[in-house]
């Protein structure tokens, strides 16, 4: 987990934000309102099933115990933020203890279902959120570890993972698609992030000075993985966004 102060101002929105995504209070309230029906009865499994998943919600295979998973956007926390992570962990966490995930995620497991609400308010009110962090959207946004200080970076991308993360989430064509898709940034060819073993991936690249991103699409592991392929060479850092909805 990397890019605290030092690369704050970059990457969250305006100074008043305190975190680098929307948090959503009536989203959270709503939430907590499907709860209360489905534990009551009055709520479809199949359908309580997907809409906490969007929420980044897992159910787990012990009764009424859930797993949390907050999307860290390319690695980024606050010191303040990882505070709060660890102040989750100790209230809402059996084991006292969260995971760091592959992905840059932060997962609680074991989490009672009516406690689900306060512990996604905590983390809400340190600009954190779970909200896409689970089903068929668009994942958390993964960026090297040396993002932002490496020496060998063309450019830092975490302002630009930062407004991708934020572009798609509750964007209304992800909200159902037939998969999952996940995203990565490098700062260089040496692609510490791995972009080829990613749905969508973009390399920062300079030309005739103007900064912009090699994109790559279509890469993937589990039982049948392969490698990206180059959709474009070089795009404008304007224009990469419009491209990566339209693939």
């Amino acid at each position: 987990v990397t890019n605290g102060r030092l690369h704050a101002k970059n990457w969250i929105p305006n100074p008043s934000s305190t975190g680098v995504l929307k948090i959503d209070g009536p989203e959270v309230a709503n939430f907590e309102d499907q709860v209360k029906l489905f534990q009551a009865g009055e709520k479809d499994e199949v359908e309580f099933l997907r809409f906490r998943l969007r929420q980044g919600v897992y159910g787990q295979r012990q009764p009424d115990r859930q797993m949390i998973r907050v999307k860290i956007p390319f690695g980024g926390l606050t010191a303040d933020q990882m505070d709060v992570l660890g102040e989750a962990a100790d209230k809402y966490a059996p084991l006292k203890k969260g995971h760091i995930t592959t992905r840059e995620n932060v997962q609680y497991h074991h989490v009672p279902l009516e406690e689900t609400t306060d512990l996604l308010r905590m983390i809400g009110d340190a600009g954190l959120s779970t909200r896409e962090a689970c089903g068929n959207t668009v994942r958390n946004v993964v960026a090297a570890p040396s993002a932002g200080v490496s020496k060998d970076e063309v450019f830092d991308v975490t302002p630009y993972a930062a407004a991708y993360a934020r572009y798609f989430l509750r964007h209304p064509t992800t909200q159902n698609m037939p998969r999952k898709s996940k995203t990565a940034f490098s700062g260089s060819e040496k692609d510490e992030a791995m972009v080829l073993m990613h749905d969508v991936g973009m390399v920062a690249r300079i030309e005739n000075g103007r900064r912009g991103f090699k994109i790559v699409l279509g890469g993937g592991l589990s039982t049948s993985p392969m490698m990206a392929q180059t959709l474009r060479d070089f795009v404008p850092v304007e224009d990469f966004i419009k491209h990566c909805e339209a693939a």
